[in-house]
């Protein structure tokens, strides 16, 4: 049998991957390029195999190719997409993931893998053109600033969180920016919402962007803006503190942006000029920032996740949500108003709900605090074919956190001994040890314990000693 070269085979099996792959070495020059990906560039292979990336590509140059970055940065790029029209005039939508090739510690080339986006972004589209046409309803949506809530959407009846509200009306007169912390779930964003419906921007723009929601690179062109030409497929577009200019920005979940770009919005937030993802010019904007943690700023500065000197810029004025668990009367109270309020909507009647019910979610620990509760009455309504809301309704995950919350406390209850008993028993062997260091002598154990003798005596008489 004819062996098999192990380098042809590799060749092989790269080239008949449906999706694009480029090679370089260290130095830029391309080791290996498949059909896919010359498709895309509207070339051949030859014209690229054996070449320096930047003769291959003369658009390309060091700051905008991926593959060059990465060899120069040694750290991966992943999903990044990239829209530009290929040497026939086809534009051409990827996404690709670019990782540096690494051997005994030396980064030896990198390959870049891009996956055509562009069929698929054209049918979508179309299907887009077709269902706008075929669309006869009159029905418009409603159009909303951005900012949905006012405090009074913010329902409560505990002393904390009506706390919070009152803090916040104060602080919504403030120009300041605002650091909100609590756990995912408990209401952040509603505080935010009303905190900027509250304020002298409340007719100004409203933008919320999640943190947590986009890789490094998108997001600073998200928040910055972009200038083209500055990375492959880039244009000219304004950044979110343009675009919120005169409103407010809220930034969710500011411990999961990388430390690097936190460093970027320092800046802004101390100049007030953004800079874009390749200007050379800035521009001032006036923009309330508002950011949301959903850990402790002790936990998030402990575990690296936000800059100390962002923490105390951001931190000028600061409020914290506190977790349902933490308030059982606004459980009960909130339970309640979700049933009423799907009731309402699917004209149900009243419900009566059970009081094993009350029992469980007061006992149980609420992880995703109201969004859960709210959820979980959503789910329990579904169920529901009656005028009452029993255990069966309630999601399984519930009841057996409940149950096995409830073993742990009984299983405790059950190690842990009548105070009576153990200090009877701790006794008893305090005057067995003082007797046998007195070798029998009464009247000397009794002064080791510093006891009379006539109380060591009937203490003796009662444990039989």
């Amino acid at each position: 049998m004819e062996q098999v070269n192990t380098e042809e085979m590799v060749k092989a099996i790269l080239g008949s991957i449906d999706e694009a792959i480029h090679v370089v070495d260290n130095n830029g020059v391309t080791i290996f390029y498949n059909n896919i990906a010359a498709k895309h560039d509207g070339v051949s292979i030859e014209e690229v195999l054996g070449k320096h990336l930047l003769h291959a590509f003369p658009s390309l140059t060091e700051k905008t190719s991926t593959l060059l970055k990465v060899i120069a940065s040694k750290k991966p790029i992943f999903h990044l997409p990239q829209t530009y029209k290929n040497i026939r005039g086809e534009l051409i939508d990827t996404v690709n993931t670019t990782i540096p090739i690494i051997v005994n510690d030396n980064i030896v080339g990198a390959v870049e893998i891009a996956k055509d986006y562009s069929k698929m972004k054209l049918l979508s589209q179309k299907l887009m053109d077709l269902q706008s046409k075929l669309n006869i309803t009159t029905k418009k949506p409603k159009k909303i600033n951005g900012a949905k809530y006012t405090f009074g959407d913010i329902l409560t009846v505990n002393k904390a969180v009506e706390h919070v509200k009152e803090q916040a009306k104060k602080i919504a007169k403030n120009a300041s920016t605002v650091l909100v912390y609590g756990e995912t779930g408990s209401g952040k964003e509603l505080l935010v919402h009303a905190i900027h419906n509250e304020s002298i921007r409340k007719s100004g723009a409203f933008i919320v962007q999640n943190c947590a929601a986009l890789p490094e690179n998108l997001l600073e062109g998200l928040l910055f803006g972009t200038v083209k030409g500055s990375y492959t497929g880039a244009v000219d577009r304004p950044g979110l503190f343009e675009i919120a200019h005169g409103g407010t920005l809220f930034l969710d979940e500011i411990n999961s942006m990388p430390l690097e770009l936190q460093a970027k919005l320092l800046r802004v937030l101390e100049d007030g000029l953004v800079r874009r993802v390749g200007s050379e010019f800035a521009y001032q904007v006036d923009v309330r920032v508002i950011v949301a943690l959903n850990e402790t700023p002790a936990n998030c500065l402990k575990n690296n996740q936000l800059r100390p000197d962002l923490y105390y810029r951001l931190n000028v004025l600061s409020l914290e949500i506190p977790p349902l668990r933490a308030r059982k009367d606004d459980i009960t109270f909130l339970l309640k108003y979700f049933v009423a309020s799907y009731n309402q909507s699917s004209v149900m009647g009243a419900i009566h709900i059970n009081e094993e019910v009350y029992e469980y979610i007061n006992n149980y620990s609420w992880p995703g605090n109201i969004r859960e509760l709210k959820h979980t009455v959503e789910y329990a309504m579904t169920l529901l074919d009656g005028k009452e809301l029993t255990l069966e309704h309630l999601p399984h995950n519930i009841i057996s956190s409940v149950k096995k919350n409830n073993e742990v406390l009984i299983e405790r209850h059950q190690t842990i001994k009548p105070l009576r008993e153990v200090l009877s028993q701790t006794e008893k062997t305090m005057i067995e040890s003082a007797i046998q260091t007195a070798q029998g002598n009464i009247q000397q154990a009794a002064k080791m314990l510093q006891i009379p003798r006539q109380t060591l005596q009937y203490k003796m008489k009662k444990f039989n000693l």
